[in-house]
């Protein structure tokens, strides 16, 4: 039986924004040159390059193809990828980067998602030694695994250590827009601390839709091929081309993912009245983590999608999305009040 409550157990269960199916269904005219020789994908890519002041932007089916496209132009063979523990590079793409580019993770536990160069140096270790693999590259997430942000000035220091240590940056930017509605910034202003960067749109409203961002012209010249060999080049890309141009439209994007966030704050706001319910982490994007009973969490199970996050802890991950309701978060504030 179809479970018709609304789903807070990620942003991805969400449909495809109604601007964007009618983006799709209005690329669907006709014949159009395939793997990207399109109208649709040259204006697409011209308004991402804008909108970050990058040099290129390329498209992909999904995020963890994403980041493995964006570091593989950042690494050599015997290079290694200083990130976070919980980074979703680490947990939850299936060792893709290991498998795919055969480099190395260097992972670091941090409190709240976010790497610092205290953090970072902490792995530079072996450096010039032959039997170590060689630390090049910082991932960090732009909204982190734990729902926080960087800060600009974060941003810009991770950018300065990482540039006086020889190091590349790139940014999982899955859900960049939430952040950039957060921080009540610019694109551009977060992708100047980066070298590569992912912006999703999968979980904004789009569907089988990422950017790789490429800020540097130096970068370029190897990125079709690496798609390519990667699996990730389209013949029909026109359709996840026309998906971004109607996110940036009027900044869809950004709408969507301000209301995304509203959303979280409402029903973080209204998780901490109810007595026994804390809140893990500071709610900064679309993700509230909340440290629940074990007998709640089980009676809230029956009805409502959710994730367990650290079921040792009692701690469930709640996500909003564009189609999330004011009264979808109120229902699911009675429910967990009802259920202690």
């Amino acid at each position: 039986m179809t479970n018709r409550r609304k789903s807070f157990g990620s942003d991805n269960h969400s449909g495809a924004h109604a601007e964007v199916v009618r983006a799709i269904a209005e690329a669907n005219t006709g014949d159009a040159v395939a793997y990207g020789d399109d109208r649709w994908t040259a204006s697409a890519a011209e308004q991402l390059c804008q909108a970050f002041g990058a040099s290129g932007a390329f498209f992909v089916f999904n995020g963890t193809a994403a980041n493995v496209l964006g570091i593989s132009l950042l690494l050599r063979p015997f290079d290694a990828v200083i990130c976070a523990e919980s980074s979703h590079l680490n947990v939850d793409e299936c060792g893709a980067t290991e498998r795919v580019l055969g480099n190395k993770l260097l992972t670091v536990a941090t409190p709240d998602g976010k790497l610092t160069p205290e953090l970072i140096m902490s792995r530079l270790t072996g450096r010039n030694d032959e039997h170590r693999a060689q630390p090049r590259l910082v991932e960090i997430a732009q909204v982190t695994e734990a729902g926080t942000c960087y800060t600009l000035n974060e941003l810009g220091r991770l950018r300065d250590f990482c540039q006086a240590e020889g190091l590349r940056l790139y940014l999982d930017g899955a859900r960049l827009a939430n952040a950039a509605a957060y921080l009540d910034c610019d694109l551009a202003d977060l992708s100047a601390h980066a070298d590569v960067l992912s912006f999703g749109g999968t979980k904004n409203g789009a569907m089988a839709a990422e950017a790789v961002i490429v800020m540097h012209q130096g970068l370029m010249a190897s990125v079709p091929f690496l798609r390519k060999q990667q699996m990730q080049l389209s013949s029909k890309m026109r359709f996840i081309s026309a998906q971004f141009s109607a996110l940036l439209e009027d900044k869809l994007w950004l709408r969507n993912a301000q209301h995304a966030n509203s959303m979280a704050q409402r029903l973080a706001a209204g998780l901490a009245k109810i007595p026994e319910v804390t809140l893990r982490y500071p709610v900064q994007s679309n993700a509230v983590f909340a440290a629940l009973s074990q007998e709640r969490i089980a009676s809230l199970q029956r009805d409502w999608v959710f994730y367990l996050w650290n079921a040792k802890e009692s701690v469930v991950r709640l996500m909003t999305a564009f189609d999330t309701t004011h009264d979808d978060v109120d229902a699911l504030i009675a429910a967990i009040d009802a259920s202690g």
